[in-house]
């Protein structure tokens, strides 16, 4: 499924969104869903802050000991702006209405955010096997010697 699927899918789901991007982990674009009242809004600019964000919750988490970030939460006058963690490469962040339910908001995109992580990410790399021991018949790549014995005709 394509990242603008998901978006849009996540805003009918949740009429009290007023857009949804996601990006890179250093800020780039991949994919929006504005509208609304945030139809003036630059996708990219909110690309670029939730990266800056990333950043500083890492640091703030790091600090404290707390372990690796997850998503951080903005509440503000105008709503909410939710910053989730999708995948190791890609951010997704909602921009929430003044009446939100924000419950609601967190169980659908964290979904959201894991199934957009396995996109950006892309497929799991397969791991290759490789034989631990020589295949019968082949020669080793070096032979044992045995260690000298020490013949003494001395007796104590």
């Amino acid at each position: 499924m394509d990242g603008s699927v998901e978006l849009r899918e996540l805003r009918q789901r949740l009429p009290d969104i007023a857009g949804a991007v996601l990006a890179s982990t250093d800020g780039m674009l991949i994919a929006s869903e504005m509208g609304g009242d945030k139809d003036g809004v630059d996708a990219e600019t909110v690309a670029a802050l939730s990266a800056a964000s990333l950043g500083l919750g890492q640091r703030f988490a790091a600090t404290v000991h707390h372990g690796q970030m997850r998503e951080a939460v903005i509440q503000a006058d105008g709503g909410c702006i939710v910053t989730y963690a999708a995948g190791r490469g890609g951010l997704l962040t909602v921009l929430g209405c003044p009446h939100a339910n924000l419950a609601r908001l967190h169980m659908e995109a964290r979904r959201v955010a894991a199934r957009l992580g396995h996109l950006v990410d892309g497929p799991p790399p397969t791991p290759t096997l490789r034989p631990s021991a020589p295949a019968y018949g082949r020669q080793p790549l070096t032979t044992r010697k045995p260690m000298a014995t020490i013949v003494s005709d001395q007796t104590i």
